[in-house]
């Protein structure tokens, strides 16, 4: 008996380790990959330059410019840059934050910027 648990908790550990599990994306990409890059542009400013990659572009975006008060209670000039990648269709399919600062609640204003309702 024991031969068998033995035997079928090595089966149930190579098959858990065949599954696929997708890359666990910012919450960032949470709210943005998918939606329409002229949504994202048209809320937070439209991108400096862009090229084409494929059948991708590849969008370099700096906004949020603000002054907010860090956790220290301090004033401070923040903003954020992002390389936001869009498909044939205009919809974001990934962004990499290329420039962020602490923000207002924690360590990423890029963060509380792109992910607020």
């Amino acid at each position: 008996m024991n031969h068998r648990l033995v035997a079928l908790a090595l089966v149930a550990g190579v098959v858990s380790g065949c599954t696929t599990v997708g890359p666990v994306s910012s919450p960032i990409e949470a709210r943005w990959v998918g939606k329409s890059a002229g949504s994202f542009f048209a809320r937070y400013a439209p991108p400096y330059s862009d090229s084409s990659e494929g059948s991708q572009t590849v969008y370099n975006w700096r906004g949020g410019f603000n002054r907010i008060k860090d956790g220290k209670g301090r004033s401070i000039s923040v903003s954020c840059s992002a390389t936001i990648r869009a498909d044939s269709e205009y919809r974001i399919r990934s962004i990499t934050i290329t420039s962020d600062r602490p923000g207002a609640k924690g360590p990423s204003y890029c963060t509380e910027l792109l992910t607020a309702e």
